[in-house]
């Protein structure tokens, strides 16, 4: 079976890669843009608008339903994953993205449950299944797309784009959402003001779409067509013969998106109901904190260059395990101060464990069946370790009465990732045959230039 060689000498020019890392990194922009709002909304609104004929169990069963795109999102996964190996990177990442945009609408328009009743939240669910269906593919695509392209010495910070949407999606939604608050009264916001960021969401769709549609295929895909090397059925062969590769990935992944769905999907709710501590305030912190991210996503996936993904991906792990407990013990102090102290510490953690991921991802399966193997491990990661996390996060402190417990939670996921990092051998990572360093997460080899 044909795989690739380094894209880097397929010739791309400086523009062409310049426009294939931004839309690898405007789309999972949008993506996760998107379902912080989602989140965000499920916090402050929808468990009174939508859920609240369940009473005290409303704001569980609210926080809850950001688990169906986490459910959604592996199906998401097997059918793009088959499109993108079978008919290319570029049109599959089309789209998700058009799909994207329609629950995006559809959220934005959704009338309430005193208005329609028992259809309002099962609407409002079906919209986040959609978009978890797009999330399932997104990522997937977006960070190959960038990759495929990278010279061979430069993959993690090729791959860092597709992974900067993450907190550039927080950054984006959580200013949103603080604008939005700041200048509406609060039953403004409550009757329309709410709605704002979703209609926003379409708008920076259309705009993906537009870039998107302006980049060439991925010079892996296209040696793989010219070849007539296409998988018929990508998912068997991946699950044949790549399983344990595929399952320690998801493992690998599991305590970032639980830290950060903690950091971007719990937070302001715990703040704001538990703490009673201004909204407001935690918002601006955490768009703050989510800035810090971008900033450490980036040193991590470049460092992992030099150091190697595996060893970047642990000294993250590795100070987000030392930190997770302290942090809530700052929270809980209702201070400010504290609060962005224990936030920030945590943001650089989450942006050294996931910045090298995407590269890592790749490097780990062989390109004609590399979109399916890298995207269902990171979405069945994605419901393990955060589809329930804000949800399993209420449920602790309501049954524990301390958001300690929820330390634990995390720290128990951190050790699996550590686990799954170490268990990773030099052997599995087949996917570039010419990859500039043996192995390319141990670090062990000197990088050379492509």
């Amino acid at each position: 079976m044909t795989t690739s060689v380094s894209p880097a000498r397929s010739g791309p020019t400086p523009a062409e890669l310049f426009r294939v890392r931004f839309a690898s990194g405007i789309g999972s922009t949008i993506e996760w843009y998107l379902s912080f709002a989602y989140i965000s909304a499920a916090g402050l609104i929808f468990s009174t608008q939508y859920f609240g004929a369940l009473g005290p169990n409303a704001l569980i069963v609210s926080l809850g339903s950001v688990a169906a795109s986490f459910i959604a999102s592996p199906l998401g996964g097997i059918v793009a994953g088959h499109f993108g190996d079978r008919y290319g990177r570029k049109a599959t990442l089309i789209g998700t993205l058009a799909v994207m945009g329609f629950a995006s609408l559809g959220m934005g328009l959704l009338p309430t449950y005193d208005q329609i009743g028992l259809a309002a939240p099962v609407l409002l669910v079906l919209f986040r299944f959609m978009q978890g269906l797009s999330t399932g593919g997104e990522w997937g695509g977006a960070a190959l797309m960038s990759i495929e392209y990278a010279p061979a010495h430069r993959r993690g910070f090729y791959g860092i784009f597709s992974q900067i949407g993450t907190p550039a999606g927080l950054v984006l939604s959580t200013g949103v959402f603080f604008l939005v608050q700041v200048l509406t009264t609060p039953e403004q916001f409550a009757a329309w003001g709410w709605r704002v960021p979703f209609f926003i969401s379409v708008l920076l769709v259309v705009i993906g779409l537009k870039i998107r549609t302006s980049i060439s295929e991925s010079p892996a895909f296209a040696e793989i067509k010219e070849a007539n090397s296409e998988l018929r059925v990508p998912l068997k062969e991946a699950l044949q013969h790549h399983w344990w590769q595929m399952f320690l990935a998801g493992g690998s992944f599991v305590a970032n998106i639980l830290a950060g769905y903690i950091l971007i999907g719990y937070l302001l709710s715990y703040t704001a109901n538990s703490l009673e501590m201004d909204p407001n305030i935690t918002l601006f912190v955490l768009m703050l904190a989510a800035l810090v991210w971008i900033v450490a996503t980036v040193l991590g996936g470049s460092w992992s260059d030099r150091l190697g993904r595996r060893r970047m991906m642990t000294i993250g792990y590795v100070l987000m395990g030392l930190w997770i407990i302290p942090m809530f013990m700052l929270v809980d102090t209702r201070s400010i101060i504290a609060f962005a102290v224990g936030v920030f510490v945590l943001a650089v953690a989450l942006g050294l464990s996931y910045g090298p991921q995407s590269a890592m991802f790749a490097e780990l399966f062989p390109a004609h069946l590399r979109y399916t193997a890298a995207s269902l491990p990171y979405a069945v990661g994605g419901i393990v370790g955060g589809g329930f996390a804000p949800a399993i996060a209420e449920w602790l402190l309501q049954s524990t009465g301390t958001s300690l417990s929820i330390g634990v939670y995390v720290l128990v996921f951190v050790l699996i990732s550590l686990l799954s990092l170490l268990l990773l051998r030099d052997s599995y990572f087949t996917g570039f045959p010419d990859r500039s360093f043996k192995g390319a997460p141990t670090g062990e080899d000197a990088t050379q230039p492509a």
